[in-house]
């Protein structure tokens, strides 16, 4: 490093994650958005009984009633949201559309909260107010004049169960199925994949599962960024000396070490704990190949001393065993080794730990479902824990680590575009009309529908849609091409700004904020990774008097849109207990809904894996054949690298808090290129250069042109560039079939040094 030249805004961070820098950053996002004196008393209610659900992360709380845990990206959620800037009619006036659209992503959200219902304007290129009453009349005109199937009800995992029960019903009424969500993005193979092992699409463990287990096997996820209240777990398990072996192609520094914010001791003696015991860096689509590996290593040891495995378990409770370990046997170590970047060895120490192991979870995120084969690299994990019988028994099971606080409950209150024949027929009895019984669009078939035309209209419950899919050089366009967008938020971000031929934005009421209704103040509920149901009620003054929650606004579409509706909308949004009353008549699991979140921690919706109860086709627990090792579309050359896209740790999903990336070492800015020294040298380059990408796969045009080099510890052959800037590189068909999730983990990309025409590759 020291014979590198200086780049601006690179400089290494040295220090643990979490600690004083942690307490640094939530200090800064405090006093740059709230009122200092508001701001304890609001952090202080977050994830507590009578408080609401942090905004941020699904991590669950033990109970819903602990102390309180300093999370940094929890607070920079909670201060994001409650901030006292707020976006004005004289500043919309003041402001076109056309410049907004030049301005960041950053610096839109940056802006503050939305105050007032906004219809662009397209004489002034401006957004201006208007009524509630004329932007819901606005809204059932345009629909009255569009076939159901023309229309697309997008959903983001910040909406509520009551909201997004209500914005289904609302669209199933009207005719559709067609539900993009934020999940299709995301934990689709997981939706997918889990159902055709075990039976249902949710993870099996709970937290009191991480008290009893032997050890926990970490795989594509970067929890100090994207899940941080999981730290506090991870550091409790580190210090009780439980192994965590990591599987990941970088780096991350709150899997190296961890200064709990909490802990008297470490911050005083600014000391840390390490967190991983073991740290593989996997190639950026290897985790097939490395899940393989282990899974093949573990069969050699059972064979060996013949307790490795479960066999009783794998009798009584699977189906499928003897053609899964037929194709490991037929696959060979060296293709193994090859496509994950790690040596036989080292998987074979990690079988060895497993079959120790009386107890293990796996957890995973992103780098595993965003593949072209996400949905097998799920189903891979769930047969290797199915292996050792881990799932159904205290301390172990699988952990699919969802995002947003809420995901995972909209798809449970039917936030589906493949609802099943049972709930439909539910609905039906229930409410009176007959709810449309084909398959709708996912996230990708709506913008590809809308590219093609077919669709006409996008109706977005919260989220930055355009935005977080792939290829803005169709999506985009396409979103300008509608009839009608019709957007509901707390802030402004891109997709709002890329206008249709009539677009409104509706402000809602935030987490943090008092929903005050007819019959009271107003709770509503979330589910988190674990399956845990329970209420949040915020207590803050709403940024402005004109906000209308959630479930108001999507009843208010509706009866504007519906004027025959045989749902009693404003009965519904008087009193939201009236809600949970019908979700309770027509979804599974919600048995004293009122009654039971309004008990401290709420309850567990049911999850009969944990129970060994396999609600499959057979009634068994499915293993599955991963057919060769290849995760994703494989390119050949020397010179194609993986790119992996890549969240900042001053990021949320697409919302950016700040320009800084602490961990990583990268300050006031995000067009950086993570590569590997050996890559670099390879290929010709140094830290600094300032380079195009092109994406590699046959056919796509598509390019990055002008992001800077620099060298980082990220495994030979992968690249890391943020998302959703690298988005650009993503063809909107390069996805897993069977989910349907863009492949944002592993883009074969080339990379070419800007002064030149064509990168001379030097093959050591």
């Amino acid at each position: 490093m020291a014979n590198r030249r200086a780049v601006p805004g690179i400089h290494p961070y040295d220090g643990p994650a979490g600690g004083w820098g942690a307490l640094k950053a939530t200090a800064i996002a405090v006093r740059t958005q709230m009122d200092t004196l508001e701001a304890p008393v609001t952090l202080m209610r977050t994830n507590q009984p009578d408080g609401f659900d942090c905004p941020g992360c699904a991590w669950p709380d033990k109970e819903h009633r602990s102390t309180f845990q300093f999370c940094e990206n929890g607070a920079k959620a909670v201060t994001w949201e409650a901030t006292s800037k707020r976006v004005t009619a004289e500043f919309l006036a003041q402001n076109t559309v056309t410049s907004l659209l030049q301005k960041t992503d950053y610096e839109l959200e940056g802006y503050g909260r939305l105050t007032t219902p906004l219809r662009y304007d397209a004489g002034t290129d401006t957004l201006r107010p208007l009524e509630w009453d004329e932007a819901f009349q606005r809204i059932g005109a345009v629909l009255q004049t569009l076939q159901p199937d023309q229309v697309e009800f997008y959903t983001s995992g910040r909406a509520s169960n009551e909201a997004a029960y209500l914005f289904q019903l609302f669209a199933r009424e009207y005719g559709t199925n067609n539900f993009p969500d934020c999940s299709n993005m995301c934990h689709e193979p997981t939706s997918v994949g889990l159902p055709q092992s075990i039976g249902i699409g949710k993870g099996t463990v709970s937290l009191d599962d991480f008290d009893s287990t032997e050890l926990v096997i970490s795989i594509g996820h970067n929890p100090g960024t994207n899940h941080p209240r999981m730290m506090g777990t991870l550091h409790e398990l580190a210090r009780k000396n439980v192994p965590i072996i990591v599987f990941n192609p970088l780096r991350e520094r709150a899997l190296e070490r961890f200064t709990d914010p909490q802990s008297v001791i470490e911050m005083a003696t600014y000391s840390s704990t390490n967190i991983a015991s073991t740290y593989y860096q996997v190639k950026a689509g290897g985790d097939a190949a490395a899940l393989k590996g282990i899974a093949k290593a573990l069969l050699a040891l059972d064979a060996l001393q013949g307790d490795a495995l479960d066999h009783a378990f794998i009798a009584e409770h699977t189906a499928g065993f003897p053609a899964f370990a037929d194709d490991l046997a037929a696959t060979p170590w060296e293709a193994i080794e090859k496509e994950c970047g790690l040596t036989r060895q080292d998987l074979e120490q990690v079988a060895v730990a497993y079959a120790k192991s009386k107890a293990t979870i796996v957890t995973y995120g992103m780098g595993i479902t965003q593949h072209n084969k996400g949905t097998a690299n799920v189903r891979l994990i769930a047969d290797l824990l199915l292996m050792r019988g881990n799932i159904g028994k205290p301390g172990a099971g699988i952990c699919p680590l969802r995002g947003h606080s809420n995901v995972q409950g909209n798809r449970t209150v039917g936030i589906t575009e493949k609802p099943s024949a049972d709930f439909l027929a539910k609905l039906e009895a229930v409410f009176g009309f007959a709810p449309p019984k084909g398959h709708g669009h996912d996230a990708v078939k709506t913008m590809q529908a809308m590219i093609d035309g077919a669709s006409k209209a996008l109706i977005c419950l919260g989220g930055n849609f355009a935005v977080a899919l792939p290829d803005p050089e169709q999506s985009f366009p396409a979103m300008k091409a509608l009839d009608l967008s019709v957007h509901i938020g707390t802030k402004l971000n891109r997709s709002h700004l890329l206008v249709a031929k009539e677009t409104l934005i509706l402000p809602c009421l935030g987490r943090t904020e008092l929903d005050l209704q007819a019959s009271g103040r107003q709770s509503v509920t979330v589910e988190d990774s674990m399956s845990m149901v329970h209420a949040s009620s915020g207590k803050l003054k709403p940024a402005s008097d004109l906000l209308r929650s959630e479930p108001a606004i999507v009843a208010g579409m509706a009866k504007a849109t519906l004027p025959n509706s045989k749902v009693p909308w404003d009965e519904l949004i008087e009193d939201y207990d009236v809600i949970r009353d019908l979700i309770e008549k027509t979804i599974p699991g919600f048995d004293d809904y009122n009654a039971r979140i309004r008990q401290p921690g709420g309850f567990r919706m049911p999850l009969p894996p944990t129970e060994r109860q396999w609600p499959t086709a057979t009634g068994k627990a499915m293993f599955s054949v991963f057919t060769g090792l290849h995760e994703n579309e494989i390119v050949a050359g020397d010179d194609v690298l993986r790119l992996i896209t890549l969240r900042s740790h001053d990021q949320y999903n697409t919302t950016i808090y700040a320009l800084d990336d602490r961990y990583r070492g990268v300050f006031g800015r995000r067009d950086v290129l993570f590569m590997n020294d050996v890559d670099l040298q390879r290929l010709g380059l140094e830290h600094g250069d300032v380079v195009d990408l092109a994406t590699a796969l046959p056919g796509s045009s598509q390019r990055l042109e002008g992001i800077t080099v620099i060298a980082y510890n990220i495994s030979a052959g992968s690249v890391g560039a943020y998302y959703p800037e690298a988005n650009v590189l993503v063809p909107l068909h390069y996805i897993d079939e069977e989910s349907g999730t863009p492949s944002y983990k592993s883009v074969p990309i080339r990379v070419t040094l800007r002064s030149k025409e064509v990168l001379k590759v030097k093959i050591a």
